[in-house]
């Protein structure tokens, strides 16, 4: 049983280790059509909801493990 809840814990952190990566990415992607073009009203929107995520997740990463 503590096998199984370990490995779910590690699948849980992967999941979000890629997500996060796919969030830079696509953030990475938004700024680049930015500079292009003009962003749509939806793309925009995704633009600013995927900044503020990656900052979020960000602080709180560094208050959970490191108490900041």
């Amino acid at each position: 049983m503590l096998f199984l809840i370990s490995l779910l814990e590690n699948i849980y952190e992967i999941s979000i280790a890629i997500l996060l990566l796919c969030s830079l990415f696509y953030f990475r992607q938004m700024k680049k059509t930015k500079r292009e073009r003009k962003l749509s009203t939806f793309e925009f929107v995704m633009y600013r909801i995927t900044q503020t995520a990656i900052f979020l997740w960000l602080a709180s990463f560094f208050l959970l493990r490191y108490g900041i």
